[in-house]
């Protein structure tokens, strides 16, 4: 692999505009080896023509130039000399920062303005590296100064959980931790700081009193909708009493931002390394196409410079993983190095080749069941055909719309990881746990031939003269599938990504009560799936009528169709994932969504254009209501009502799809109509995405309002294909809302979750 796509795949992807730019770099080297190939062309044909010829001069310092020996290149504090083989001198000026510059000697040859053009840019990238990378680094001193009074806290607590009636002091925190701040702050002020100890670091042992135990404030509450509502009636503050219970939630908040922190310190020093390669690997490439040694004197500022000299990362990387193991692991460093330095996840060819199987036998079911309805005549009475539509179709197109919402899912993820889109950190996922577009499809085809298969089993059984008095097993295949994968969904046991199904699981069970927890970015991105998958949930209550009420072994369903219970749950059901996404409002993330703080928030005129989105949601609610009054009772007045709802709700929610959620049509911005910055190489792209989204919701309003009639399609096929479009609809809304969501991690270098720490201090002298 060559270095430019190699640099360009281990960049943090937040992080990307501040690595050095090293395929503009590029660029500029070959446009001084283009501009050298215009001047020997002109050269030649000027000989050819009889013109005079370049003078010695001239000529003289081209073969300097292009055959010396050594680089030429010098340091302003060095003595050289040979002043006619200097080609740069470089600096670093220490104004309000340290600034780096190169002076170029050599701009009156040919291809000296572009040589020029190249070192200026080399320092633009150079000093915005470093004054990256210093702001970091101040950033991180700043947490790990936190993080060391958190862990005194912890050991504070520790001591007094253990025995109530002591108060002291003790030598419980090893102050290699705070030496390096101390360290860092010393050297930033521009002090040196003397020293002791063969390692650098002070021997000696900080003393933390229990005392400090009486201005802490814990922040630990279990999130549980109880303890929801009693912090939303409550405005009492909580503090520490010391028992095991809350003590063992504060070391779990406290590993987990040991665990970031540490991340972070190697995404910073992998920052530092892969730009120092950058600029050596730019350097050479520089001297190999101008035939100077110019790197050598280049990369010496380099060194000397901040980005290397630093030390203060190394040094924090070491502390940290000292205190973790030390506290967190009980001494057992092999623990605490796997938790802390977990390997990078590596495909398995196995998934493929499961992939592979398991498509190619979808793809035989599928022609198998055509075949069978073909040759045997099964759909072809007219009564027959309404009766499957009507009782069987419905229960397996469950499985087909979440077959299609995976396939969806895979593309996604595909096309995120192809334009770097870091979705693992945007929906929080552990690390290494995140599934890739490989396992979804694995976990689609395998489901696509669970269903099929039923599917074909059933047809087989309905024709089977041998099983026709067995008529109740024939009709329970489908029941059977749902409790089948119900189970796998639900197994405690590791197997079939068992992180991934229980995350999932926990965002619904978020989403289903919603009001009393946290509501972070995974759990209103899900609620914008369940939103189309309303159809979904009819045919989920039409299974509990059909098997529970309806005459499933005649396959007569009569009692769910006819019911006014039976409407009325199935309008709830449309209304309910609209409902939730409403409460559940986009917010920032990591703050309580209850609902008396939002309404509370609402009605102090903080945040409005939460208010405004939420409005978008009771618009479709309204419209569905409005659409399914009109259906049941006629009349001029529901129907000029629904009409007028639909149209609001359409246009409403396209809108916010459009300027919102994907942050297009800005018409001031780079890009005319789209935003600024776009991920996508072709701009038409988005342009046809959004053309497709608007037709799409339209043709979705179709099922939400009811509307489905064709003369060619029976009524439940209409009802799936126009249910199929709107996933599909949702799958393109779904890559460019995170693409948005992306950006605007990339414009703040929002790289790392925000981990809440479980103690906070009343009065910061006491400590």
């Amino acid at each position: 692999m060559k270095f430019g796509k190699e640099f360009a795949s281990q960049m943090v992807p937040e992080w990307q505009a501040a690595y050095m730019n090293y395929n503009h770099l590029k660029i500029l080297i070959k446009e001084i080896l283009i501009f050298w190939r215009l001047q020997q062309h002109e050269s030649t044909m000027s000989y050819q023509a009889n013109l005079p010829l370049p003078s010695k001069r001239s000529s003289r310092k081209r073969k300097v130039s292009l055959n010396r020996a050594f680089g030429g290149l010098s340091n302003r504090h060095s003595v050289n000399n040979d002043k006619e083989d200097e080609v740069i001198l470089v600096s670093a000026m220490q104004l309000s920062e340290e600034n780096h510059q190169t002076v170029f000697l050599r701009s009156s040859e040919d291809a000296g303005e572009s040589e020029l053009a190249f070192f200026k840019r080399l320092d633009e990238e150079l000093n915005k590296v470093i004054s990256f990378y210093k702001t970091k680094v101040g950033e991180i001193v700043n947490e790990a100064e936190e993080l060391s009074k958190q862990t005194n806290t912890l050991i504070a607590l520790r001591i007094k959980a253990e025995d109530p009636d002591y108060c002291g002091s003790s030598r419980i925190f090893s102050s290699r931790f705070t030496d390096v701040i101390q360290e860092s702050k010393t050297r930033g002020e521009g002090k040196d700081k003397q020293r002791t100890g063969s390692d650098g670091l002070v021997k000696e042992q900080e003393m933390v009193s229990t005392d400090m135990l009486n201005h802490v404030k814990i922040n630990v509450m279990p999130e549980t909708p109880v303890s929801s509502l009693k912090t939303a009636f409550s405005s009492s503050k909580l503090g520490l009493s010391f028992r095991k219970k809350e003590m063992r939630e504060a070391e779990r908040k406290l590993k987990q931002a040991f665990i970031e922190f540490h991340q972070k310190l190697h995404h910073l020093k992998s920052y530092s390394f892969l730009n120092q390669l950058a600029f050596s690997k730019i350097m050479k490439k520089y001297d190999k196409s101008t035939s100077r040694n110019a790197s050598k004197a280049y990369l010496e500022m380099v060194e000397k410079s901040y980005l290397n000299q630093s030390e203060e990362v190394a040094k924090l990387e070491e502390s940290v993983e000292a205190v973790f193991i030390e506290h967190f692991c009980n001494g057992n460093r092999g623990l605490g190095m796997k938790i802390l330095r977990q390997k990078a996840k590596t495909d398995r060819h196995r998934v493929t080749f499961f992939i592979g199987c398991f498509v190619g036998l979808s793809l035989a079911l599928v022609m198998a069941i055509i075949l069978l309805i073909h040759v045997r005549k099964l759909l072809k009475s007219t009564e027959g055909r309404d009766q499957y539509m009507t009782n069987v179709f419905p229960l397996y197109s469950v499985f087909g719309y979440l077959v299609l919402h995976f396939l969806m899912y895979a593309g996604n993820i595909y096309f995120w990881k192809r334009y770097r889109v870091n979705y693992a950190f945007i929906f929080g996922f552990k690390p290494n746990t995140e599934l890739g577009y490989r396992e979804i499809l694995l976990v689609s085809s395998g489901l696509s031939v669970l269903t099929l298969a039923a599917v074909l089993s059933n047809l087989e059984m309905d024709i089977d003269d041998h099983v026709k008095s067995y008529r109740t097993l024939t009709e329970l295949v489908p029941l059977g599938l749902v409790i089948l994968v119900l189970l796998i969904a639900f197994c405690p046991f590791d197997i079939i990504y068992r992180a991934n199904r229980f995350f999932l699981i926990t965002c619904i069970w978020h989403c289903i009560c919603v009001p009393l927890y946290k509501v972070t970015l995974p759990d209103f991105f899900l609620a914008d799936q369940l939103t189309s998958q309303v159809q979904l949930f009819r045919n989920l209550e039409f299974y509990i009528c059909y098997y529970g009420w309806g005459n499933y072994k005649k396959r007569d369903s009569i009692k769910c169709r006819g019911s006014s219970i039976y409407d009325n749950i199935s309008l709830a059901i449309a209304i309910i994932p609209y409902y939730i996404r409403h409460i559940s409002n986009r917010f920032k993330l990591n703050r309580h969504l209850i609902f008396f703080q939002c309404l509370r928030r609402l009605l102090d005129g903080e945040d409005s254009s939460q208010a405004v989105n939420g409005l978008k949601y009771l618009s479709t609610i309204a419209a569905v209501i409005a659409r399914t009054f009109y259906a049941q009772k006629k009349g001029l007045t529901l129907k000029l009502v629904a009409a007028f709802t639909s149209v609001v709700a359409t246009v409403y929610n396209t809108y916010w799809d459009l300027v919102c959620d994907w942050g297009l049509l800005r018409r001031n911005s780079e890009n005319p109509w789209l935003r600024d910055k776009l991920l996508l190489p072709h701009r038409w792209i988005y342009f046809l995405a959004m053309l497709v989204n608007v037709i799409l919701r339209l043709a979705w309003r179709q099922t939400v309002f009811d509307f489905h009639e064709a003369p060619f399609l029976h009524r439940t096929a209409l009802i799936a294909l126009i249910s199929s479009l709107e996933i599909i609809r949702r799958g393109i809304w779904n890559f460019f809302r995170l693409e948005n969501e992306h950006l605007n991690n990339v414009g703040k270098y929002r790289a790392f979750k925000s981990v809440p720490l479980p103690f906070s201090y009343e009065d910061n002298k006491h400590l």
